[in-house]
């Protein structure tokens, strides 16, 4: 079985992970959880889990689009948010579905509330499985 891996210009660079993983069996892309990073590393929206939704989002839909898939592409999803706050979590829901990355949750998807993520300040995370077209 043939594995690919990439990680795209557009988005930050990794202390040793890639952003996709492809395998040609089926050509599923197995994306890198993104975070609320700017291109440089930068953490975006520091206290705020609505503007890190928004970079997170951003992130994601430019990697989908390295490995030329879009969000209805997608076929699993996990959205992690450092909350236990049911309102908190919903607004972080409601405000990746209404973004352009939104179709990628009509899929399988599960929401969830976590006591930490891997960057300092970061919020939220999204981790994505894509079914890669052709």
């Amino acid at each position: 079985m043939r594995v690919g891996k990439l990680n795209p210009s557009e988005v930050h660079k990794t202390p040793g992970y890639h952003h996709v993983t492809i395998v040609e069996a089926g050509r599923l892309a197995f994306l890198a959880g993104q975070c609320p990073l700017d291109p440089d590393g930068n953490l975006v929206g520091a206290g705020d889990p609505l503007a890190q939704a928004d970079q997170v989002a951003a992130n994601a839909l430019a990697v989908l689009a390295a490995v030329g898939a879009q969000p209805a592409d997608v076929v699993r999803s996990v959205i992690y948010v450092v909350s236990d706050d049911r309102e908190v979590l919903g607004a972080v829901w409601q405000r990746l579905n209404g973004s352009a990355l939104g179709p990628a949750f009509g899929s399988a998807s599960t929401l969830l509330g976590v006591a930490s993520l891997g960057f300092t300040g970061q919020l939220v995370e999204v981790d994505l499985t894509a079914a890669l077209p052709g």
